[in-house]
This record gives C-alpha cells, sequence and structure tokens, in this order.
C-alpha cells in the first residue's frame, strides 16, 4: 500500500540500498524482499580483509604492546613469536613493571624472566641497614609493618637472626614512597628471595652491594641449586626449573615441589 493510499509496489520500499552490477545477485535481493526475508550481504567481512595485517609490523606491536598492563602482555607474548619476541623486550617489561607505582627506574637483571610478570606491592622492600640497638620490634614501628612480616620477608625464625646480618629487607606499606623512586633488583643472601630494592638514602651502600653481587653470581646460584637437589632428590635440571618458578625462593620451590608429588601420588 502506497503512502497515499494507491497500491504500491512494497518490493522497492524494502529493497537494500546496496547496489550490485551482477543482475543475478540483484533479482536475488528484490525476491528475498518480496517474500518478506532478509537480503543476504554480497560478501563477509573478514579480520584478514582489513588492517589486522599491520599488527604483524614489530614497530606497530611495539607502539601498543608498551601501553599494556603486565597480565595483558603477557596473553599477548601468547599470540605468536613474533608477539612473543616483542612483548619480552626488556624495555617494554620494564615499563610495564614500572608504571602502576610511577617509578623512575629499575636496575639490575632478575635469575628469572618470571619476575617481570608480578609487580604487586609484595615485590618491593625496603633496605635497612642495621646499626646498634636495632631490632624486629622497632623496626615494625618505626617502618609502620607487622614484626612477623618482617621475619617471613628475610627468612628468619627468631629475632636473634637479626644479629648476623648486615641489613634486613622492610616490607613496604607505602606505595607513595615508591613514585619517581629508583629500585635496584637485589637476590638477598640471608633472605634467599629476589625483590626490588628500594633505598631511601637514594643509591646502594658500597659494602652491601659488594655482598650482594657475591650472592648473585653463578657460585652463589649453584649452591642453591645443590642445596635445592639434595633436599628434592632430584636433578639440577628440575631443582633449577622449581626455583625460576618460585622466583628464586627455595622454600616457594620445595613447597611446588611437594603439592606436585602430592598431586602425582594421588
Amino acid at each position: 500500500m502506497g503512502c497515499c493510499g494507491d497500491d504500491g509496489d512494497d518490493g522497492e520500499i524494502l529493497q537494500p540500498l546496496t547496489h550490485s552490477d551482477d543482475p543475478n545477485t540483484s533479482n536475488r535481493h528484490q525476491a528475498a524482499a518480496v517474500d518478506g526475508g532478509v537480503a543476504e550481504p554480497d560478501a563477509v567481512i573478514s579480520p584478514m580483509n582489513s588492517n589486522f595485517s599491520a599488527l604483524a609490523c614489530s614497530d606497530t606491536l611495539r607502539a601498543i604492546l608498551e601501553r599494556l598492563p603486565l597480565l595483558d602482555l603477557a596473553r599477548a607474548a601468547c599470540v605468536s613469536r613474533l608477539w612473543r619476541l616483542v612483548a619480552s623486550d626488556r624495555e617494554i617489561q620494564t615499563g610495564a613493571f614500572k608504571a602502576p607505582w610511577k617509578l623512575k627506574a629499575v636496575v639490575g637483571n632478575p635469575s628469572s624472566g618470571s619476575f617481570w610478570r608480578d609487580n604487586s606491592l609484595n615485590r618491593f622492600a625496603i633496605s635497612h641497614r642495621l646499626v646498634r640497638g636495632d631490632s624486629v620490634a622497632s623496626l615494625a614501628v618505626k617502618y609502620f609493618v607487622q614484626v612477623m612480616d618482617i621475619k617471613c620477608l628475610n627468612n628468619m625464625m627468631s629475632d636473634h637472626g637479626i644479629y648476623s646480618r648486615e641489613r634486613l629487607l622492610i616490607p613496604l606499606s607505602k606505595p607513595d614512597l615508591l613514585i619517581n623512586g629508583t629500585c635496584y633488583i637485589e637476590l638477598d643472601a640471608c633472605a634467599k628471595r629476589e625483590v626490588a630494592v628500594l633505598y631511601l638514602e637514594g643509591i646502594p651502600d658500597r659494602k652491601l652491594n659488594c655482598i650482594l653481587n657475591r650472592v648473585t653470581s653463578d657460585q652463589g646460584k649453584r649452591r642453591i641449586i645443590e642445596s635445592l637437589r639434595r633436599s628434592m632428590q632430584v636433578d639440577d635440571g628440575t631443582a633449577q626449573y622449581y626455583l625460576s618458578l618460585s622466583n628464586g625462593d627455595p622454600r616457594a620451590a620445595l613447597m611446588e615441589f611437594s603439592e606436585d608429588l602430592t598431586w602425582e601420588r594421588q
């Protein structure tokens, strides 16, 4: 029915706007419209027909991936070899690690690439050089943290462990301290864990640096792996694998190994 009450061709009103030079295609659209059906599109739009091929360019990928947080960056690394290569770039990983806390710089190389996958507040610690009169309780009050948190972070069974150390790692309770700060990736000899250490004085102590350099050397890592190998009763490769899973923490490596054994025996 036309708009003025005259009989009109409703097919002309329902005819799709897309024009095709192919008469068969045009007739098919008209027949579908007259029958009350929905006209089929001429072609299916595929992502491969668009500009998705630009994502195969490393420069374009870099511009995109450097804006992603760590979790999304890890997911992007699973897409393809090229994406993994770009996502594993040290500069991109460091940028994603620093971004949430507005860090100025991160100095040092972790023993395992898995270090960059976690940038929670537990990954950071304050370095406190021990002096006469220091105690775990007094440091807990000074830095507004719990005594048990200091002991756990430093792998201490009792308060007496403070007397055999040059420094203590203090859990970070105020994220504002990280703003425009510089953190140093270190494997602490006594705590037996790898953390991003913040020095409130500005730069690391030279004497502490010498100690830490000895620990992070190949010889120090070898001693840790040998200790794990004896405890787990496995070969060096297995011990090194579980150590990398636990980000350099031997206790966590033993727990991971124990959980896997329990699962296999079920």
